[in-house]
């Protein structure tokens, strides 16, 4: 495991005159973000003074805005934490970072490529598979059921029925 950064949410704009930004999350929640007393703004750090469930997602204040125009100047902003910063998982739970860029193989020994995605479209998650690149082309990519994938340390098997 690298401690690579995760993103945890990112601003999509400004609540209020006072600095208040609006968040989209990509975790647990709004009480989620508690648990972390700063967040990584690209390059910039934040210190997380309040948040609460709002409009699509949250409504945070951070102790270094301090109006509604630097509020603005970071949409689009992610709020990452280090990887190492997590809680730990449960059996058979894992965290998309963790996932993303392994190197997949089928049950049957084949190289597939690695994982570039990691999708949910209400019936569990899916992973996204590109393969490698031909010829200068962009590898094709595939897709396969989450249940049909066993993780392992360095790497992913997929079961063959699910490969293309």
């Amino acid at each position: 495991m690298t401690d690579k950064p995760v993103t945890l949410a990112a601003i999509i704009g400004a609540h209020g005159v006072a600095g208040d930004v609006r968040l989209k999350l990509f975790g647990e929640g709004a009480e989620s973000l508690k648990s972390y007393k700063s967040f990584n703004a690209a390059g910039r750090i934040l210190t997380l003074k309040s948040v609460r469930p709002g409009p699509n997602g949250a409504v945070a204040r951070f102790a270094e805005i301090g109006t509604r125009g630097e509020a603005e100047a970071l949409r689009g902003t992610a709020l990452t934490v280090p990887r190492s910063a997590l809680p730990p998982l449960g059996e058979g739970e894992y965290y998309h970072a963790d996932i993303i860029g392994l190197s997949c193989l089928s049950s049957a020994g084949e190289a597939l490529g690695e994982i570039i995605a990691i999708e949910n479209f209400g019936a569990g998650d899916i992973i996204e598979v590109e393969r490698p690149s031909v010829e200068g082309k962009k590898g094709k990519r595939f897709m396969a059921p989450m249940h049909a994938v066993t993780l392992e340390a360095d790497r992913a098997i997929i079961d063959a029925i699910f490969v293309e």
